[in-house]
């Protein structure tokens, strides 16, 4: 009897680990963040429309689990200034948009572009053929971003929060067939890291790129600990656990 009893204690232990194993964080120290995939993610060179319609690099990060897809798409701005002045050279005369001295608009208005980045991936994903179900301001780890939930035509649900860190755009999607739990693990995962692949923690403040990573005031403090504010704003729903909290 107690051989039996170990030997089913030792048979879910195996399974509880295997299951556990499916997930493992993942860490890019190119692109500046981490996050839990169902395994090791495909990664694929890509190209992103900004709003102004400069072309951009970009990098997308998939893993999926049956039926269920998970993707980071990182799209570069660091570059943008550059592609704005070289155009305001070439604009034709007249174009307002071009204008080499633009003050806080920025030559070719890149900084007006880089600063719409996150509303023109939030118009990208609210335009799919796919019922909007939530819209929100959010944070995840101390980082301002959008919450978008979508029922798509398949009855399948998409959960994604699009934010900018760095210069960076990300847009995180987790899409899970009809009556499956949300994607709620992946979600909650997202974390910001540095070259080094060091975490990076802001305090007390919330980082917006807008003002910090365009240099119009200093980053937050940034330290390992939980600080100030910690954990995501209170989502739809009431459940205070930042994206992954939405109903």
């Amino acid at each position: 009897m107690r051989t039996t009893a170990l030997l089913l204690v030792l048979t879910l232990s195996t399974s509880a680990s295997a299951a556990a194993q499916e997930w493992d964080e993942y860490v890019s120290r190119e692109d500046g963040f981490t996050v839990v995939f169902p395994g090791r993610p495909t990664i694929t060179e890509s190209t992103w429309k900004s709003q102004m319609d400069y072309t951009l690099p970009a990098r997308v990060y998939r893993a999926d689990k049956g039926p269920e897809r998970y993707s980071m798409t990182v799209v570069d701005y660091t570059g943008i200034e550059k592609l704005g002045i070289e155009r305001a050279k070439t604009c034709p005369s007249g174009n307002q948009q071009c204008r080499e001295n633009s003050g806080i608009m920025g030559s070719g208005y890149w900084k007006h572009d880089e600063r719409a980045a996150v509303m023109r991936a939030t118009f990208e994903l609210v335009q799919r053929a796919a019922v909007v179900t939530a819209l929100a301001w959010e944070w995840q780890d101390m980082v301002e971003g959008t919450l978008v939930q979508l029922t798509n035509a398949d009855k399948s649900r998409t959960f994604a929060f699009v934010a900018m860190h760095e210069n960076k755009l990300y847009i995180m999607e987790g899409t899970v067939p009809a009556g499956s739990p949300e994607p709620g693990l992946f979600q909650q995962s997202l974390g910001w890291v540095d070259a080094n692949g060091t975490p990076i923690r802001y305090q007390g403040i919330i980082y917006s790129n807008a003002y910090h990573g365009m240099g119009v005031y200093p980053k937050p403090r940034a330290g390992r600990g939980a600080g100030d504010g910690a954990g995501g704003g209170a989502a739809p729903g009431g459940r205070g656990a930042g994206p992954a909290g939405a109903p």
